[in-house]
């Protein structure tokens, strides 16, 4: 079983001077799906494309943009699932989606659902308010429950993380550039706590699962956000080493970066530097069928040289991460 994760970057019809039409994109997109040649792929910023029937009262959308890319490929006859807003059509921009081979019995997403009302007030905002502003991200946690025999399942989960850039911050910003280095440190430590609130919510989620199938072979991939060693990463990973609690060790989650040479560990390029930002977590009892882990980073550009143009590739600013297991 090959299982991919791929951030497709901004997958829309669109395309102007800063950014590539879908005809330019398809053939480098298309050439990493035939490359990676996965069974289950979890997708991350997939945008959602307004139907002829759409409108304020009835919002309808396809993922007709992803159905261009995967037009004449193997995924094409996939079983495909996508997060959906509550008129139960796909979301506006960065949908998650998963294309499967095997059967798919569940499908769930989760957004605030464990953690909810939590409060904060600004104190770099201008001019001062006693506002409380209630904490949340936008984001779901996506689930589906795979049949992958007669016997067995595996739950795939796939996340998007808030990214690393500072929230908003009223009268401390105007248009790219922060008025204070305090309104930025709070906009990047409200970010952060979205982030690290996503990463505890999709733990608690694994946990759950725990309870009910102890031996589960889970898999948790997608765009965290967060490098190792990082607290989303951490969270979700649930080292003995970070709970002291040797009761606890079967529900570990272990990274299959690791079989991966530190020198090509990374799936994003910033400033010169390799991050490793795209994650496969996997419980112990699927990760004793683990055999290789790729990550296709050779065609990589640095998404931070065009920056004073904000010029996109054809190519996404993230790299396929590919895991394979013996089932």
């Amino acid at each position: 079983m090959r299982i991919a994760t791929f951030n497709i970057e901004n997958l829309d019809f669109s395309g102007d001077d800063k950014n590539p039409s879908l005809e330019l994109r398809k053939p480098a997109l298309r050439n990493q799906f035939e490359r990676m040649n996965a069974d289950v792929v979890c997708l991350q910023e997939v945008h959602g494309q307004e139907t002829p029937e759409h409108s304020s009262d009835n919002p309808n959308r396809t993922l007709s943009a992803l159905d261009a890319i995967l037009d004449g490929t193997k995924y094409q006859e996939y079983h495909k699932v996508s997060t959906m807003t509550q008129d139960n059509t796909p979301r506006d921009k960065r949908n998650l989606v998963i294309l499967s081979k095997y059967e798919i019995l569940e499908v769930a997403q989760y957004n605030n659902e464990f953690i909810n009302n939590l409060k904060y007030k600004k104190v770099t905002q201008v001019p001062e308010s006693d506002d409380i502003l209630n904490v949340n991200w936008e984001r779901p946690i996506f689930y589906v429950k795979l049949k992958i025999s007669d016997h067995d399942v595996m739950h795939v989960i796939n996340v998007h993380f808030k990214s690393r850039l500072a929230s908003n911050i009223k009268g401390q910003l105007a248009g790219y550039q922060w008025k204070s280095a305090a309104g930025w440190a709070e906009g990047y430590f409200l970010s952060s706590i979205k982030r690290v609130g996503q990463a505890l919510e999709t733990r608690i989620l694994i946990d759950n699962i725990f309870e009910q199938e102890p031996e589960a072979k889970i898999v948790v991939c997608g765009d965290f956000n967060a490098e190792p060693g990082q607290v989303p990463v951490e969270a979700i990973q649930g080292k003995m080493e970070n709970t002291n609690n040797p009761d606890l060790i079967s529900k570990e989650l272990i990274s299959c970066s690791r079989s991966i040479a530190e020198s090509i560990r990374y799936s994003h390029l910033h400033h010169g530097k390799g991050n490793l930002l795209d994650h496969m977590l996997v419980s112990k009892s699927l990760f004793q069928h683990f055999k290789d882990a790729k990550i296709f980073n050779e065609q990589l550009h640095d998404e931070s040289l065009p920056f004073a143009f904000d010029t996109k590739y054809p190519e996404s600013d993230h790299a396929v991460f590919l895991s394979e297991f013996n089932l």
